[in-house]
């Protein structure tokens, strides 16, 4: 199938469709591996890196830019590590950690910087696509999540990705939220942090407390 390249931005020349990074390939839609028969927009080809070009391939979806969104819940789950490092700490208590020396010396000095880029890819925002001056209409919308500076691509994934990465219980977590809702998002976090380690008893416990003083403001 013959796909006709995006305009592309200038100054946006060799990024990456998907995450921003350098380009070095072009990922087609529709393409081989997941047949789409009601696609709402011309074959098309997008710069791309070449780890997003092949998580694009695994998405079994209908539109690019519903491939975008499996993209960056792809990013999410494979960086997990990376961005939970800035859940865990702030720049400055990393550079005050006092690793300078040991096992954990690597890690002061490139955590920092490798959640940048995590944050960074998974936050990148592609250009408005068009196809030889005549812009498409996109008719897909993602339901993305921003919490803390990160921009998930949907609260699930949001709530998955905290859910590893503090060691919640996902029922616990997912009734909090379900409390206090998910504006409040920060707050279900908070309050789950202090039931890291508690038994589920203890934590069924907590909640009832925690629901009732939620009714009472």
């Amino acid at each position: 199938m013959a796909h006709t390249l995006v305009d592309i931005p200038f100054e946006q020349r060799h990024q990456c469709w998907f995450c921003g990074e350098p380009s070095e390939l072009t990922f087609g839609f529709p393409h081989q591996y997941f047949p789409v028969f009601d696609c709402s927009h011309p074959s098309l080809s997008v710069p791309s890196c070449r780890e997003c070009t092949r998580l694009a391939r695994k998405a079994e979806q209908h539109s690019i830019w519903a491939v975008a969104t499996d993209v960056k819940r792809f990013l999410t789950q494979t960086y997990r590590d990376d961005l939970a490092i800035g859940i865990n700490w702030t720049k400055e208590e990393l550079a005050n950690s006092e690793f300078e020396s040991g096992n954990f010396s690597g890690f002061q000095k490139s955590a920092w910087f490798m959640y940048e880029v995590a944050k960074q890819r998974v936050n990148f925002q592609g250009w408005s696509l068009s196809l030889e001056g005549v812009e498409l209409d996109c008719s897909y919308i993602s339901d993305h999540f921003i919490f803390d500076g990160v921009t998930y691509p949907s609260v699930e994934v949001a709530i998955e990705h905290f859910i590893f990465s503090y060691d919640f219980t996902p029922w616990c977590f997912k009734k909090a939220l379900s409390v206090v809702g998910v504006k409040q998002f920060g707050k279900a976090v908070t309050f789950c942090r202090l039931l890291v380690g508690r038994t589920p008893e203890q934590q069924k416990v907590a909640l009832g407390y925690f629901a009732e003083d939620e009714k009472l403001r």
